[in-house]
């Protein structure tokens, strides 16, 4: 897998909070497919449709004890009637701008992005598939095709064509997100379409791994229920701004199933930044993110306790091979940092930028030990 990291510099997108060292929270994917990542978790197998909302509800009231009526509940006046005109004025104006997406596989979200009919969504939403379903809010159903995917970031484009009166998404300022902010996340979870759920900021710049070598760094992170479909939707402000992609869900490795209240998008950031590379090329050629150029494991040794990083394979003129690393090498330390794992390596590489010189300490095969200074490159697709 390639090793790479998500850093900003000139050109890039604002500067992110500052990233503290991962911790290994199980988190689920939750569009067409879900992936179980982490330490210890439960997920849908890949391809697997997310489960369809029930067409009929069975529910029990019970009677008033009087037969005069109930008064009806007062209207909110004041401050929080002001409150709660915020929240719909927010909501009427997000609804159009994400749709469904669905293919064999099952349902996600996605959300407009040009009245061009470029939508984005998730890479694991679009998964395999380059061709699908869109369903607007107004009822109507187009068909879409592959646009471009940038797997390290989770994040793909798709085109509908025959649109009429598309309602491009505003982006707005990860950067400038606060705990507390109040937020609402979009989507189509479990096929409802048009769903609303509301939370705050819990944190904002939090590193998560989905698993496959995938490492999100400065994920926002959410309240906001985040369930199976919502994947590719919207995590919204109160100003109706864009500022993430919601994406995953921690997972509760004790009852099972999503963690309540703990979820994580995408920063719009982030998305801005490729996006309109996605869509002017079909592929990114300025991520944002550090690459090592190498595909690699986990080395253990003879007991199998973790012992580093081993190197498959170099890239031909990549930061690696350039400062002297070569296949069949371990990894054990990059800037000062141990890396017995992969996992550990993505962590590290996530805080640092491209075109930075750091340190890599590496085991040859002979078992003789190099200090390497190595000049990060950029990842790209």
């Amino acid at each position: 897998m390639e090793v790479e990291a998500m850093a900003t510099g000139a050109g890039e997108p604002p500067a992110r909070p500052a990233r503290p060292r991962r911790h290994p929270i199980p988190v689920a994917r939750l569009g067409l497919s879900a992936l179980a990542v982490g330490a210890a978790v439960s997920a849908c197998s890949p391809g697997q449709r997310q489960a369809a909302p029930p067409t009929s509800l069975t529910v029990s009231s019970t009677a008033p004890t009087s037969a005069s009526p109930s008064p009806s509940t007062p209207r909110p006046t004041g401050a929080a009637a002001s409150v709660q005109q915020a929240f719909v004025a927010v909501v009427n104006k997000v609804r159009p701008e994400v749709v469904e997406i669905s293919t064999t596989a099952g349902l996600g979200s996605g959300v407009v992005y040009d009245r061009k009919g470029d939508i984005v969504t998730n890479d694991h939403v679009v998964g395999s598939a380059t061709t699908f379903k869109v369903k607007l809010v107004n009822g109507q159903t187009l068909s879409a095709s592959l646009v471009g995917a940038y797997p390290p970031d989770d994040l793909a484009v798709i085109r509908v064509g025959g649109a009429r009166a598309l309602s491009p998404a505003s982006f707005g300022d990860s950067a400038a997100l606060q705990v507390g902010d109040i937020v609402f996340a979009v989507g189509n979870p479990l096929g409802l379409a048009s769903s609303v759920t509301e939370g705050i900021v819990s944190y904002n710049g939090r590193s998560v791994s989905e698993g496959n070598g995938v490492e999100l760094p400065s994920t926002i992170q959410t309240s906001a229920a985040i369930n199976p479909g919502n994947s590719g939707g919207a995590l919204v402000d109160l100003a109706g701004e864009v500022v993430g992609i919601p994406t995953l869900a921690a997972v509760d490795q004790q009852v099972g199933g999503a963690a309540a209240g703990i979820g994580f998008a995408i920063p719009s950031n982030t998305v801005k930044l490729i996006v309109p590379q996605l869509i002017a090329n079909g592929h990114v050629t300025t991520s944002g993110r550090a690459a090592l150029g190498i595909s690699a494991s986990d080395a253990v040794d003879a007991l199998g306790n973790p012992v580093g990083v081993v190197v498959v394979s170099v890239t031909p003129g990549g930061a690696a091979a350039r400062a002297g690393i070569v296949a069949g090498d371990v990894i054990t330390s990059v800037d000062g940092h141990p890396t017995t794992s992969l996992a550990d390596l993505q962590d590290i590489l996530a805080g640092l930028a491209p075109g930075r010189t750091v340190e890599v300490v590496v085991l040859g095969q002979d078992g003789s030990q190099r200090t390497l200074s190595v000049t990060l490159g950029q990842l790209t697709s």
